[in-house]
């Protein structure tokens, strides 16, 4: 499971100009699902989400987790994230989960981040959605579990 996490101080996602999903203060998290991936790489891709320290302290250090701060969390499915770019110019996908598989861990995913924090919004899984955000700092991590 690869994530992407962005510090933001507002996120929306629209699918077919309306809007499906929206935060303001937190993280967005657009997160890409492997074949290999598991409701364990999930329950370990949501601990490090939750946990991670981000977000700043009163001396300007790194060093409060979304928790802390009462954030929110954003969490949107991007199979691109999965892709193989490591040769040639076309982006391979062969280690992307098959859409049932990763529907299932995405749709597990955002229910066990509903059910362990109350700030959570989601995308549609599989839709054509439009994402806008503003990146704050800008902080952005690279996760895998």
């Amino acid at each position: 499971m690869i994530g992407l996490i962005q510090r933001v101080t507002s996120a929306q996602v629209n699918v077919k100009k309306a809007v499906v999903a929206e935060i303001d203060h937190g993280l967005v998290l657009f997160l890409g699902i492997q074949k290999k991936d598991t409701e364990t790489s999930a329950d370990k891709m949501l601990k490090r989400v939750l946990g991670l320290r981000v977000f700043a302290d009163e001396s300007s250090r790194m060093n409060l987790s979304l928790q802390d701060v009462s954030g929110n969390l954003l969490i949107i499915s991007q199979f691109t994230l999965a892709a193989d770019t490591q040769k040639g110019l076309r982006p391979s996908f062969s280690g992307a989960a098959p859409p049932d598989h990763a529907k299932w861990i995405y749709e597990y995913f955002v229910e066990r981040a509903q059910f362990s924090y109350k700030n959570i919004a989601a995308g549609i899984f599989g839709a054509n959605m439009q994402v806008s955000l503003c990146n704050d700092g800008p902080v952005t991590f690279a996760l895998e579990s």
